[in-house]
């Protein structure tokens, strides 16, 4: 096959890719053969032409396989059109311009998504004659002509919006500035389809605003008001879409209102009271969140969300909301042709799971320090957004705007809904429950007195008939699980919380999948609150867990893993009794020995492993040694699917050695030195220093955080590498690093100041490399996290307490800013650390730290109790040689720049 300057097909080839295409639209073709074909042909220089001739000119042959070659030809063209013949770049351009108002609507629609891609490639300047024919379509008079045409724009404002609004040698206008205005006028056009394509390429271009649409706002909006009851669903939609855009994107109040007065159909001057006119856009919304049609309704709805996101005036809303409130609750039932209703009613216990109802899962990674990450809730377990859990979503944003002011619209139409106690109404009553739970956080001043009320009357609810009622009760129940575990000591408040933890426990042991999986996370949450007063009913929690391990599916049996984690986590060293451990351990142990190395029913596993490590601590002694080497073996084979997936007879998948390290890090926390045996026999510290070096973020990460924990209980093993340790954690310290991995920097950081602790003055090669590092840290913490920011200073004063002599000579140029951070550490231990170091500092050069005293005083006062008998006494040498050094005037004008509360607090050190 060659391309020539008039090129055409040969019959034989073009007969043998229809015969191609043909099969690979056949539901029952070999299609990894059909597909190895194809490939061979792709090899041929005009092969892209062939297929553009297919879409382009294939009368006589079926729509599906001309649409197949369109499809076909556009990841070609995304892949290899730079090296194509310039002849056969130049034929497939041409090709694609005469189908822009193809009379057969797939045709047309695959031909956009071609030229969209190619667009993307040769940009404006590369392509003059495409904007002429679209020019040309757009001014034709002929539907497919303009539809076309349209379709094209539109896919090309979807992808690369920006590129329609640069000068271009050739063209006297920008693209968008000749455009625009057709744009709007389709808004008037008497077909649907070109009013929906018009404004959806406009609504593209609300985030950048070219100056087109700036200066055609009054028109735009305009036209939004006017489309907003426009017959066709899909129109209505994007108005709404646009409202809620404009809102996000466009937050300031004067800029919204500058835009709403521009609107001609207000017809208001700039003298007239702004309110009016968020007032008609609000209006506007409101009655869109009742449209007949749910995606309407539901990108109506995402407006309240987004208002009150951006800060708007809540009282723009506040006279909305006895009508808004009402809207909200009736559109949080379920819908008649709602899938998960159906899904709910069949999800039995005893029917396995398919593979397409397991969720994504992400492991992560390991991290020291301050907790940064926050739990997402999940108002029940359907993960797909809808409008009932936008409208859920929304009347939890409104409460923690708004706040008890809901109350007296609200309370009264969930007290009507579950007052109805018939059938038919069930769907009302689980809305009902469900906005009880979503007001948790939002109204929590004015319920709580009705909370004891509140909560026995969920408590039945889990009992209900309907096992979506019994679902969401579990959630519901979860939200107030603070409260729950606070009334405690309350008149019947441990009755009413026996009775939630029995209730909870019998759902999970419910036959349904779906309140199995609400139940477990309700379960889940209220262990995190409840920690040690789980105590007393370990045994039936655990009985009830293990019974449920017996029977769950994969999907849920993912939920159990975490509930049995967090419990382990709740009540730590209690887990450690024989008689819990013979309840829980051997089915966990038989599942991990029948778990291939493959499977990623082995993550969970491993999360839940690394939580009962830490909580039994030596206790775990006995279960370790094969834990152990499962987790070495673990990384091995992915290590080796790596370069050698058939060798490895697995993919790989970076998962499995984040979870492994991780499992290693729980167990040297739990086993402490006794862990030492196990290292000592294994080839761990080569794995680990490989695992450092790792391109994937997270792997560096979970290996850093071992290594830390490794430095902590058993130094001595990774002495023979311990400099190649100790460059590969100062290397994520670099500025870059840093910024594109904060939380590896982190762990570095971390386990370099363990590792200082450990080994003294060896560390001494790499300590100017880390200061250096730590010090811009210091100085610019905005925008930083703050475990980053603790552990900095925390190994910078590690490392100063360990080579003092190394680091005094710069303390110039970081002491205000460590003092700065050292203040905001919490006491502990580490602060400890870090404060030996300060003195180290001070002792080692006085007269240098001089400047810095007053920063070095608000340190010193920043400690509630310094517990350790010879750091207190270190801290009052210090203060005391200082005040000795400058005298009483010197000393009183130091104290004279500090807060008298700072000064009352050196008091304790005998200043």
């Amino acid at each position: 096959m060659a391309a020539a300057a008039l090129w055409q097909p040969q019959e034989e080839g073009l007969r043998e890719i229809c015969t191609l295409l043909d099969a690979h639209i056949s539901p029952n073709s070999d299609q990894a053969r059909i597909w190895q074909q194809l490939q061979h042909y792709s090899q041929f220089p005009d092969f892209n032409n062939y297929l553009v001739f297919l879409l382009a000119r294939g009368e006589g042959k079926s729509f599906e396989a001309r649409q197949a070659a369109g499809l076909l030809l556009k990841n070609n063209l995304r892949a290899t059109f730079s090296s194509m013949p310039p002849a056969s770049q130049q034929y497939v351009k041409s090709e694609l311009l005469p189908c822009i108002g193809a009379t057969n609507k797939a045709i047309r629609s695959t031909v956009g998504t071609v030229i969209s891609v190619l667009f993307q490639i040769v940009r404006v300047a590369g392509w003059i004659e495409l904007f002429q024919a679209l020019h040309q379509c757009l001014d034709s008079n002929d539907l497919d002509h303009m539809e076309g045409a349209m379709d094209a724009i539109y896919k090309i404002c979807e992808d690369v919006p920006e590129e329609l609004d640069v000068d271009v040698p050739g063209l006297p206008e920008r693209p968008i500035n000749v455009f625009m205005p057709r744009l709007l006028q389709f808004f008037q056009s008497t077909h649907a389809i070109l009013r929906k394509l018009a404004l959806g390429c406009i609504n593209q271009y609300i985030v950048v605003m070219p100056a087109a649409l700036y200066m055609s706002m009054d028109q735009y909006l305009q036209g939004l008001f006017n489309l907003a009851k426009d017959p066709s669903a899909d129109v209505r939609k994007l108005v709404c879409s646009a409202w809620v855009q404009l809102i996000e994107v466009r937050p300031s109040i004067l800029e919204i209102f500058q835009l709403l007065i521009s609107c001609v159909m207000l017809d208001l001057t700039l003298d007239s009271k702004l309110q009016p006119h968020l007032k008609n856009v609000t209006e506007l919304m409101l009655q869109a969140n009742k449209d007949s049609d749910d995606e309407v309704a539901l990108e109506a709805c995402e407006f309240w969300s987004a208002y009150c996101d951006v800060s708007m005036p809540p009282e723009g809303l506040r006279e909305f909301l006895p009508r808004l409130i009402p809207t909200l609750l009736s559109n949080m039932s379920y819908s008649d042709d709602d899938e998960s209703l159906a899904d709910a009613e069949v999800e039995d216990e005893s029917f396995p799971d398919r593979d397409q109802d397991l969720k994504p899962r992400f492991h992560a990674s390991r991290l020291h320090g301050s907790e940064t990450g926050e739990d997402d809730d999940d108002d029940d377990a359907v993960n797909v957004w809808n409008l009932r859990k936008c409208s859920a979503a929304g009347l939890d944003v409104l409460s923690n705007v708004f706040g008890d002011d809901i109350l007296p619209t609200l309370m009264p139409l969930i007290q009507q809904n579950l007052a109805r106690t018939d059938d038919d109404a069930w769907k009302e009553r689980e809305a009902a429950v469900l906005s009880i739970g979503a007001i948790a956080e939002g109204c929590i001043t004015g319920l709580y007195p009705h909370l004891p009320q509140i909560v026995a009357f969920l408590i039945p609810l889990l009992d209900d008939k309907f096992p979506l009622i019994r679902s969401i009760t579990c959630w519901t129940l979860s939200r107030y699980s603070k409260f729950i575990v606070q009334s405690l000591e309350h008149p019947n408040g441990r009755e009413q919380f026996d009775k939630i933890l029995l209730g909870l426990l019998r759902r999970v042991l419910d036959t349904n999948k779906r309140v199995q999986e609400a139940a477990c996370s309700a379960f889940a949450t209220l262990e995190e609150e409840a920690a040690e007063e789980l105590v007393p009913h370990l045994g039936i929690i655990l009985q009830h867990l293990m019974c449920a391990y017996g029977k769950y599916q994969r999907r849920n049996l993912r939920i159990l893993y975490d509930a049995l984690g967090t419990l382990a986590d709740a009540v730590g060293a209690e887990l450690n009794q024989a008689k819990y451990l013979d309840i829980f351990m051997p089915p966990l142990i038989t599942k991990w020995q029948q778990l291939a190395n493959s499977d990623k029913d082995l993550f969970p596993l491993l999360e839940c492993f690394t939580s009962i490590a830490q909580a039994l601590g030596p206790g775990f002694s006995q279960f370790a040694e094969p834990v152990f080497q499962r987790c070495i073996n673990l990384i091995q084979s992915q290590h080796l699917a790596k370069v050698d997936p058939a060798a490895a007879g697995a993919l790989y998948d970076k998962e499995f050695i984040v979870c492994a390290l991780d499992l290693l890090s729980g167990l040297a926390e739990g086993l402490g030195a006794g862990i030492e045996s196990l290292v000592s026999q294994s080839s761990l510290r080569d794995i680990l220093l490989q695992c450092c070096m790792d391109e994937a973020a997270d792997v560096r990460q979970s290996a850093l955080a071992l290594l830390g924990d490794l430095s902590r209980v058993c130094p001595i093993h990774l002495h023979p590498r311990l400099q190649e340790f100790l460059n590969v954690a100062a290397k994520q310290l670099n500025p870059q690093c840093v910024k594109e991995a904060v939380s590896v920097a982190n762990n570095a950081c971390w386990a370099i100041g363990e590792l200082a602790i450990k080994i003294g003055k060896e560390i001494s090669p790499v300590v100017i490399t880390v200061v250096s590092c730590l010090v811009p840290i210091l100085k610019s913490p905005e925008g930083l996290n703050k475990s980053l920011l603790e552990n900095s200073a925390i190994t910078l004063g590690r490392l100063c307490w360990v080579c003092p002599d190394i680091v005094a000579p710069h303390m110039d140029h970081f002491m205000q800013a460590w003092c700065n951070a050292l203040c905001m550490i919490r006491d502990d231990f580490e602060k400890e650390d870090a404060f030996h170091g300060l003195c180290a500092m001070v002792a080692a050069n006085p007269t240098g730290a001089v400047g810095s005293l007053t920063f070095i005083c608000q340190a010193c006062a920043s400690w509630n109790e310094i517990k350790s008998e010879g750091l207190h006494n270190e801290v009052c040498q210090i203060l005391n040689g200082y005040k000795q050094m400058l005298g009483s005037g010197g000393w009183e004008q130091c104290m004279s720049t500090l807060e008298p509360a700072v000064v009352q607090r050196l008091g304790r050190y005998g200043v």
